[in-house]
């Protein structure tokens, strides 16, 4: 009896040991899990950097794709616009941002300028190519030659002769110098050999109100920007930097059908700060797929004459890469602009 009494009691201590490991290894594992950065991410608003002013195509893509992300990711993404530099000023921010998936950036395609830009200016760089990872691409529309309605010119053919003609008198606005307002028309100007004026602003809504108001002839900028001025009379656009016919503008006529060899995109993209730990890039990129799958944030930006042209992580990446490389052709060709 004693014997079973003390095997008894050794299968007790036995069992009272394995539990309190159990329960140890648990408890460490959950504090573990608890301290972890994306244990629970996000658990605070997310910050998504605009680097132009509102009215441009970074601010309406940047709104829908916000709101959409916010509801998948449940927590709010708050729009903060950071003009200047066409765009270098914000893009900078976002990637000295802390990598820890509370900053991201909705940048357009000047982000693969911007450094060569600098490297051929011999400033101290806004930021490298590599301090920001890609996530997810919406758009990625050719420009458009706009003017006001009330202009003289009808045809790309005429604005070319008249350039000709009065070499520096026709102006043109941009987001900034190296922006994707200014090196469309710096490559119409090389093909077609003439000679503009360019005036920078920080960004394309500004532009586009000046234009609007007589202060600059004309300029380069994504349709979303301009269709609905177009629509009301109050702007001509003349034509497009890219191939074939645009979805929103079909009557407008491609530079290269005109015989022009230009040809531009302006695309919009998702971005976060290199470093950002993988488990939190992942669910983010989720959270981007969605927004570019959400039927409200898709018939939004559509609707301003930018169809949505998404690509993911691993597309978008080999994307970046060829684009950072064909214009760092074409900023040498530009040269330097201070």
């Amino acid at each position: 009896m004693g014997t079973l009494n003390r095997a008894q009691r050794a299968r007790k201590v036995f069992k009272q040991l394995t539990l309190g490991s159990f329960l140890a290894v648990a408890g460490f594992c959950t504090a573990a899990l608890a301290q972890a950065p994306n244990a629970s991410y996000p658990t605070k608003s997310i910050t998504m950097i605009v680097p132009f002013p509102p009215g441009g195509l970074a601010d309406i893509v940047a709104r829908p794709v916000a709101e959409a992300m916010s509801r998948d990711l449940g927590q709010p993404i708050v729009i903060e616009n950071r003009g200047g530099a066409g765009g270098g000023i914000g893009m900078g921010v976002a990637a000295r941002a802390k990598p820890d998936g509370y900053t991201i950036l909705l940048a357009l395609s000047s982000l693969t300028v911007i450094p060569e830009a600098d490297a051929l200016l011999g400033r101290n760089p806004m930021f490298l190519l590599n301090e920001l990872r890609p996530i997810a691409r919406y758009t990625a529309d050719p420009t458009v030659l706009a003017v006001r309605a009330d202009s003289p010119w009808k045809t790309v053919k005429e604005f070319v002769e008249d350039a000709r003609k009065r070499p520096g008198a026709i102006n043109y606005g941009s987001s900034g110098n190296y922006g994707t307002m200014h090196v469309p028309m710096e490559i119409l100007a090389q093909t077609a050999g003439i000679k503009m004026t360019h005036i920078p602003f920080t960004g394309a809504g500004p532009a586009v109100v000046a234009m609007l108001g007589g202060q600059i002839d004309a300029l380069s900028t994504g349709p979303a920007t301009v269709l609905q001025h177009v629509k009301a009379g109050k702007i001509r656009v003349l034509g497009h930097w890219g191939n074939g016919t645009l979805a929103s503008m079909p009557d407008v006529s491609s530079l290269k059908d005109l015989g022009f060899n230009a040809e531009y995109a302006q695309w919009s993209g998702l971005f976060i700060p290199s470093g950002t730990p993988e488990p939190i890039a992942q669910r983010l990129r989720a959270a981007a797929k969605v927004a570019a799958q959400d039927t409200k944030a898709r018939d939004v930006i559509q609707n301003t004459g930018s169809p949505v042209q998404y690509l993911d992580t691993p597309d978008f990446e080999k994307y970046v890469q060829a684009d950072a490389k064909r214009m760092t052709d074409v900023v040498k060709k530009i040269g330097k602009v201070e």
